[in-house]
């Protein structure tokens, strides 16, 4: 055994005798090294991170929106050009664009919502 296991069995022997049931204050492992715990740098780090990869992600998201919209509007319009009778190609054409704008809308705002912290955890 090390000298800080035996160290540590001598303390707890005397505080078994004096009564004292309370631990020793330092944690160690099973095999007797020292746990270390993280420090305000350490998570300061990593909500710093978790922060630019929720905007990294929103970035993302806004583009691949972006992209989308444009590459479905244009095929959606080909498309019903094609297949719809040209009184009702308008109308088509306002509720296929008002569905892709909310599914869009919806998913930027629950990001914002993240990167804001209101989101219950």
């Amino acid at each position: 055994m090390t000298d800080r296991a035996g160290a540590d069995r001598e303390r707890n022997d005397a505080a078994d005798a004096d009564g004292d049931t309370t631990m020793p204050t330092d944690s160690t492992t099973e095999t007797g090294a020292p746990t270390r715990e993280p420090s305000d740098d350490e998570g300061s780090a990593v909500d710093r991170l978790r922060t630019t990869l929720n905007y990294a992600v929103l970035g993302g998201l806004l583009l691949l929106a972006a992209i989308s919209a444009v590459q479905l509007y244009l095929a959606v319009g080909r498309t019903i050009s094609t297949f719809v009778v040209y009184e009702y190609r308008a109308p088509l054409m306002v509720a296929f664009n008002l569905a892709v704008l909310l599914l869009a809308a919806l998913g930027i705002s629950l990001q914002l919502r993240r990167l804001s912290g209101s989101e219950e955890e």
